[in-house]
């Protein structure tokens, strides 16, 4: 039955059959008939909450065509400029950027690599935190990743007599030792840069000497907070040479995701950091528990030998000088208690740091109470005056979870503008809950606490205490019967209804098959065309409503709101993309409280063989707004054919007049991290390791090159290709996206 005949029945049904102040209550609500039978009778009446704000019937642009090409290629009327690249300096005196590979500094004076989430905070003219536009405002910039660091050096990454060849993606290294100076390069190029910008005429420059600029980096030093009753048994599990006492770290890694707190302050997400620490022959053996713990988090967790044909890790660990700055990533257990080496280093890693961005000389602190893993956004449910706080978090890898953070205290919005202090009472003592997604089209939020006997008796993992709870997370979801999802990305917030989004970029055959399906990751298939994945290759994009659109709601419902696919692709296409439209992995999601619009970011792997990574804009409806949906899988496993059925729930189709593709990126180049103006008519999209698949080095000691962008579109020096922070304006100066 077609979406519209399904709302037509809707209505005519309810006209029929109730009054008009009920009809109209049920009209406002979040589900459709098909999606509210299915619900037990209880919950039927709490999921019918109003939607506000005004809808838009349509996008205003043209959609961008798939593209191969080595530029940002957006729609007829807009244009973008370059804000930033990896390199530029951002203090007095920095060298201007070689993209040689020769610079011999610190890093701590540029720009970072990898740009990914953002956010804008604006300055009024005392130089305190604005909740309203002013000329003058900083940009914060997380930076994940140093895969593709050998654009850093002359001839790439290398190690003592090695030829600097590396395993994998991941940086698996010989057992050679590694340069110094390439080393701390690496390491300071990740973290977050906090740039200060000015307003000029329709648009905005970073200022090098801006007095709130600061790179946060993970040599930074930082706090480790807590809930007030179990904080000195965290700080047990962080117990380093660094700081025997555990109530310090330094640093922050691997920064994908972020948030922004309702008070003003930034909040970046440490994501992939598991792979940074090594092991080394000399150390003792490790207990089965700390095994165990390491395993789950994708950490060492064996020492390195001749047998271990990769080390997953940077090789920070190798430099010879005896500073703790590279000793540091061996975790190692070297000594008779944690206090004497680096082994419980890895445990300062995986969590939501909140920095003020407006307050140089503030230290940054992570929030352990939000729990540790692979941090993919703390998205903050629109703030209600005497209501707690909820944030929504997942953790970016396959078959893990998305996570609820409620806060104990109750939203003052006389906190505004408070900074680190006002987090220390909101982020400090909450809840922390992991996500099941029922067959039935309802949810729940199951609390991660040590009182729960599922913990207390869990098989797989003995926990201690609440502390244990936190900081092994992951475990404690695996404990209560959490939903293993197709590795949950960033999450955001409707603010115009509170419907909750996440992205679920995609899964592999080994995790998703047809026997290895459910409701809320019903696909399993191999894609016919181009790369030809197999299991979900082209992801989905789920979102739910809380009961009652409370923070602190233990109950929601959810449906898909969209699937990615080949738009020649019958089977897998089941939302109806057209070539206007298809897109694959989805990964960055973001609410214009401009417009409204959902803007969707793709990090693709199994459609770029007809098109670059993109960026999509899309006008959501609401939480039940389509229909039950079976889903017909099927799959090649070896010499098997599996096949299978899934039922599930689904969002309206949306069409290409409210889901259309703005932005293409350039070669290799994936599209992660947004924010905009308040006037709705600046956006502000990082361009991420553009040339990503580049070899580390070509003959005669070259690069050949994948990409070239941004030097051939003429900033700066021309060559290797660079990350940047993109401004994208309507040429006549509207609104982006109408």
């Amino acid at each position: 039955m077609s979406q519209n005949k399904v709302n037509a029945n809707f209505q005519t049904v309810l006209g029929q059959a109730l009054s008009s102040p009920a009809r109209r209550m049920v009209l406002k609500g979040g589900l459709g008939l098909s999606a509210l039978a299915l619900l037990p009778e209880t919950l039927q009446s709490a999921f019918a909450s109003p939607v506000t704000g005004n809808v838009q019937s349509g996008l205003g642009f043209h959609p961008v065509d798939k593209s191969l090409l080595d530029d940002v290629l957006l729609p007829p009327g807009y244009r973008y400029s370059i804000l930033h690249a990896t390199g530029d300096g951002m203090m007095p005196g920095v060298a201007p950027y070689s993209n040689a590979g020769i610079e011999s500094d610190d890093w701590s004076g540029r720009i970072g690599d990898h740009h990914d989430g953002m956010e804008l905070f604006y300055v009024d003219d005392k130089g305190r935190y604005s909740a309203k536009a002013t000329d003058r405002a900083v940009l914060c910039v997380n930076h994940e990743s140093s895969a593709d660091a050998h654009f850093l050096h002359p001839k790439g990454q290398t190690s003592a007599g090695s030829t600097g060849k590396k395993f994998d993606q991941f940086g698996a290294w010989d057992l050679g030792d590694r340069p110094e100076t390439e080393v701390i390069k690496e390491i300071n190029l990740h973290g977050v840069s906090i740039v200060e910008l000015v307003r000029e005429g329709n648009g905005w420059r970073y200022r090098v000497d801006g007095s709130l600029n600061r790179r946060i980096t993970p040599e930074t030093k930082m706090l480790m907070a807590g809930p007030s009753d179990s904080l000195h048994q965290i700080n047990r599990y962080m117990s380093t040479r660094y700081d025997p006492t555990g109530q310090s770290s330094r640093g922050t890694l691997n920064n994908c995701g972020h948030g922004k707190t309702p008070w003003g302050t930034y909040l970046t997400c440490e994501e992939n950091w598991a792979r940074y620490f090594q092991i080394t022959p000399e150390s003792a053996p490790l207990q089965p528990k700390q095994i165990a713990a390491l395993k789950r988090y994708g950490v060492a967790s064996q020492p390195l030998s001749k047998d271990l044909k990769k080390a997953y890790s940077q090789g920070w660990h190798t430099v010879s000088s005896k500073d703790d700055r590279f000793a540091r990533w061996n975790i190692a257990l070297l000594s008779a208690s944690p206090e004497g080496d680096f082994r419980q280093e890895a445990n300062t890693f995986g969590f939501n740091v909140e920095i003020d961005p407006l307050e140089p000389s503030s230290m940054p602190v992570k929030r352990t109470a939000m729990g540790r893993f692979a941090h993919e956004a703390a998205v903050c449910a629109e703030p209600k005056a005497g209501e707690p706080l909820a944030f929504y978090m997942g953790c970016d890898s396959v078959n893990e979870y998305i996570y609820k953070y409620v806060s104990e205290a109750r939203w003052d919005p006389a906190d505004v503008g408070g900074g680190i202090r006002v987090g220390d009472k909101y982020l400090n003592d909450g809840r922390l809950y992991a996500a099941r997604f029922n067959a039935d089209g309802t949810g729940e939020w199951l609390e991660l606490t040590f009182q729960d006997p599922k913990i207390q008796s869990f098989g797989g993992y003995r926990f201690s205490n609440q502390a244990d709870v936190l900081v092994h997370a992951r475990l404690a979801a695996d404990a209560v019967g959490a939903t293993p999802m197709d590795r949950p990305e960033w999450g955001a917030v409707n603010y115009r209804n509170g419907d909750i989004y996440f992205a679920l970029t995609n899964n592999s055959a080994a995790n998703r098959t047809p026997a290895k399906v459910n409701a809320a990751n019903p696909r399993a298939y191999k894609d016919p065309d181009g790369i030809k994945r197999a299991g979900n290759p082209h992801g989905h994009i789920i979102r739910f409503r809380e009961q009652d659109v409370r923070s602190n709601a233990k109950v929601f419902s959810w449906d898909i709101f969209l699937f990615g696919a080949e738009e020649d692709d019958p089977r897998s296409n089941l939302s109806g993309l057209t070539a206007a439209n298809s897109f694959s992995s989805p990964d960055g999601l973001w609410f214009s409280r401009a417009t409204g619009i959902c803007w969707i970011q793709t990090d693709d792997g199994a459609m770029t063989d007809e098109s670059n990574c993109m960026m999509l804009a899309a006008i959501p409806g609401s939480v039940g707004d389509g229909e039950k949906l079976t889903v017909a899988n099927s799959m090649q496993v070896g010499s098997e054919k599996l096949d299978g059925s899934q039922e599930t729930f689904v969002g309206a189709t949306l069409g290409e007049a409210r889901l259309r593709r703005f932005l293409v990126a350039p070669r290799g180049a994936e599209v992660t991290g947004l924010t905009e103006t308040e006037d709705g008519r600046t956006l502000f999209v990082n361009i991420q390791h553009p040339g990503e698949k580049t070899p580390a080095l070509g003959g005669k000691d070259q690069f050949s090159l994948e990409s070239a962008w941004p030097g051939n579109q003429g900033y700066g020096q021309p060559g290797r290709p660079r990350s940047a922070t993109i401004m994208i304006q309507r040429e006549d100066g509207g609104l982006i996206g109408l």
